[in-house]
């Protein structure tokens, strides 16, 4: 955690007087000018505070404090200047978003606390976004993990679409990206209530029934209610509950990041179930663009240009309730009784998992199932 500040001002004298009256306490660099200042922060930031005159030549220090807040928002900024007038520092409050507002002659006796409530400032905000970046990103993927042991076939979902959730929100302009991995990682966790036979049917492409679909449709809300008992997971929670919405049911009275949320949710979990049907990069998108008013034409258009990834091949040991469609069997597939159910290299169809169910129910089949699995 950085705590270097930096101070500007055009006058090299008051800069070597703070230097000297200040070293002590803080760890101190100083700019003669915005522009310097700017290229101070990117070689040797990030700066805990930044500390600007007002009255500068070229780059004043409204403008410079403006910069910085854009680029780097965690910065505490602070200004000093002359000219205490209230438009001035209305100006640097609105604009600048600065913490402090000191006018010249500022006295060490002044300075040095307002410096040290800065960097305690400081400190605030970059431990909240610790704690909401690392301790809670990593909280939620220990409990993505253990969910996908529990049910491959629903919560493998969340961590591949990952990705593609970042980078969408990231195209679309969406900040801060961790609420949108969260959203992913725990997207599929009302699932965990739903049939076999309906997430069986889902994975496959197969058209759910009405009263399947009546059944499925609750999962995401199942998920909110979930994930709202979250601290700080508001927005999170909103995600989730829109990522069935189609784009033209968006009601206005949705948040705009909510809303477009929602949509890459819904854009990139269907891609990916088309791709792990094995259906290709640009078959997958024209079927998607066919379904009119279902998605934003924005976030296709996005994905449209993606490469599409290598699908490596994984052998693994999964149980007949995890089994999706296209895995491949890697060794023949026996009943308790001893019947071969499928062979080795059978590709898992529907159809199969369907004569499947009726042996787990009645007879039994030897599991652990040995299988190769696409892998995004």
């Amino acid at each position: 955690m950085s705590e270097k500040i930096l101070f500007v001002d055009d006058e090299p004298q008051l800069l070597q007087a703070v230097k000297r009256q200040l070293r002590k306490r803080f760890e101190l660099v100083v700019a003669e000018s915005g522009q310097q200042a700017l290229e101070i922060i990117r070689k040797k930031g990030p700066f805990a505070v930044i500390v600007s005159d007002m009255r500068m030549p070229g780059m004043d220090g409204l403008e410079l404090l403006t910069q910085v807040k854009a680029a780097y928002p965690d910065t505490v900024r602070m200004m000093l200047t002359g000219n205490a007038d209230q438009e001035t520092a209305a100006d640097a409050v609105n604009k600048g978003q600065v913490f402090r507002f000191l006018t010249k002659p500022c006295s060490t006796a002044v300075m040095a606390p307002a410096l040290a409530l800065a960097l305690r400032h400081y400190k605030l905000i970059t431990a909240e976004k610790e704690l909401l970046n690392e301790t809670l990103r990593g909280s939620i993927g220990v409990m993505s993990e253990l969910l996908t042991l529990a049910n491959a076939t629903a919560f493998s979902l969340g961590p591949r679409i990952k990705p593609m959730v970042i980078k969408l929100a990231e195209l679309m302009g969406l900040f801060p990206s961790w609420q949108y991995e969260v959203s992913a990682c725990m997207s599929q966790l009302g699932c965990i209530t739903l049939p076999s036979d309906i997430m069986h049917k889902v994975h496959a492409g197969i058209d759910l029934s009405t009263e399947e679909w009546e059944t499925y449709k609750k999962h995401p809300s199942t998920a909110g209610r979930m994930v709202s008992q979250i601290p700080r997971l508001e927005k999170v929670t909103e995600i989730i509950i829109n990522q069935l919405t189609e784009y033209q049911d968006y009601s206005d009275d949705v948040e705009e990041d909510v809303a477009l949320g929602g949509q890459i949710l819904k854009v990139a979990i269907e891609y990916d179930l088309f791709r792990q049907q094995d259906i290709k990069h640009s078959a997958a998108l024209d079927m998607m663009r066919r379904r009119k008013g279902w998605y934003n034409p924005v976030i296709l258009d996005h994905v449209a240009k993606f490469k599409p990834s290598e699908r490596k091949v994984e052998i693994k040991n999964v149980r007949f309730r995890n089994i999706v469609v296209g895995m491949i069997v890697d060794e023949d597939v026996m009943a308790k009784n001893g019947t071969l159910l499928i062979p080795k290299d059978q590709k898992i169809t529907w159809s199969i998992i369907e004569s499947l169910t009726n042996f787990v129910r009645h007879v039994g089949i030897e599991e652990p199932i040995r299988v190769r699995a696409y892998m995004r």
